[in-house]
């Protein structure tokens, strides 16, 4: 993968996971924090976002990456269990709070969806080393 995409991927990546842990960590102190169950949820949602966001910039590594995943793809799970299930008993409707709900949701898919390019983005030789070892 050209080195340049990869940095690219990888700063992007931050800046949203960053987006994400900012507005977890905002909701928390204006309100969450009160919640049983769900505060704490919010405040380990914000630290880990804001620490796996730094660690993805200086390196290409799989732990950082697949920590950002998982950090995205357990928000993403949280909002959809509030909204159905509730979580702890709490139940929230619709994209409230706004705007925080909706632009979280959207960096948290934008994570996910940058953390994929090193995934599709193979370089040529990658593809013709793959096939060669896979017609063996």
């Amino acid at each position: 993968m050209n080195p340049a995409v990869a940095l690219g991927a990888r700063v992007a990546a931050a800046g949203c996971l960053a987006t994400s842990g900012v507005i977890h960590a905002e909701l928390y102190l204006h309100g969450y924090r009160t919640i049983p169950g769900v505060g704490p949820a919010f405040l380990l949602q914000a630290s880990g976002a804001l620490a796996v966001a730094v660690l993805l910039l200086p390196t290409a590594t799989v732990v950082p990456r697949l920590a950002a995943a998982g950090l995205a793809l357990g928000a993403l799970g949280g909002f959809a269990a509030s909204r159905t299930m509730g979580v702890f008993g709490f139940i929230e409707y619709g994209l409230q709070p706004a705007p925080q709900a909706l632009i979280s949701v959207l960096v948290e898919i934008a994570t996910l969806a940058v953390l994929a390019i090193p995934l599709v983005h193979r370089t040529p030789t990658c593809r013709a080393l793959s096939l060669q070892s896979s017609e063996r």
